[in-house]
């Protein structure tokens, strides 16, 4: 499972409206794929649909589907959100990752 923290939430919320998606149908797609400069790197998108090697969850009202490749990377990450001055953005808080690049942006287990 994923947890969305509060402050994640109202800043997907306040993402997916702007683009054109609707929080109570469509999912936060997120997955893992080779890159960044510690291995693997994070993906974050919007998507209206699920595929069949979709696993979906509902965290603080938020719809979640991982691929599950991708999920073995990802169980027990908590998505949080970031407004500070290192930048802003999505913060992966991953328990499996054994180390995490400055940005946080990628990491190996």
């Amino acid at each position: 499972m994923i947890k969305v923290s509060d402050i994640a939430k109202k800043k997907i919320v306040d993402m997916m409206t702007d683009d054109g998606f609707d929080i109570a149908q469509d999912y936060v797609r997120v997955g893992v794929k080779s890159g960044g400069c510690s291995g693997l790197s994070y993906e974050l998108k919007f998507d209206k649909e699920i595929g069949e090697n979709d696993k979906v969850f509902e965290d603080n009202d938020v719809k979640i589907a991982v691929e599950k490749k991708s999920f073995l990377y990802l169980a027990g990450t908590i998505l949080e959100f970031s407004g500070g001055l290192n930048g802003k953005g999505f913060v992966f808080n991953n328990p499996n990752a054994s180390r995490t690049c400055g940005c946080g942006e990628s990491f190996s287990l």
